[in-house]
């Protein structure tokens, strides 16, 4: 009771995949009788073979994202994976930000050279968060100059 050939000769017939292809449980028998492509022709045309629909993919879950989203949710940090600042360029801002403010106390005397050399290296190693964090330290090491 193999009905291997016919599904395939229909499929071939209806254009579409063996698995698209449905048998009418009630018309066993005819199907099984049908050999040649004229007798799977007729079939079709009497409705016991017919081609399924092609099964897509549903929508229903980005629907229920989607209105999510228009509500606000959804949209933490987690899911901000191309906006991430690299550590790398967290630190050359903040590095840069050092030595500028570091450039400027020396200039305008301030801050020795010395100090500066000092202060300078310890920024290059990371001992400062930020620039209100270097010249906290730089005031209670007692080298700020006030004039």
């Amino acid at each position: 009771m193999s009905l291997k050939s016919q599904r395939r000769l229909a499929a071939e017939i209806l254009k579409a995949g063996q698995n698209r292809v449905w048998l009418d449980p009630e018309r066993m028998i005819d199907i099984e009788a049908a050999i040649t492509r004229e007798e799977v022709r007729r079939l079709i045309h009497e409705n016991a073979i017919r081609r399924l629909p092609e099964k897509g993919v549903s929508r229903s879950r980005t629907r229920v994202k989607h209105a999510k989203r228009k509500r606000g949710l959804r949209r933490g940090q987690g899911k901000r994976s191309k906006r991430r600042i690299s550590k790398k360029t967290v630190w050359m801002g903040r590095i840069r930000t050092l030595r500028r403010r570091l450039r400027e106390l020396k200039e305008k005397r301030i801050i020795t050279k010395k100090t500066y050399r000092q202060f300078y290296n310890k920024a290059g190693s990371g001992a400062f968060a930020s620039t209100s964090e270097l010249e906290r330290r730089l005031k209670t090491t007692r080298v700020w100059r006030t004039r």
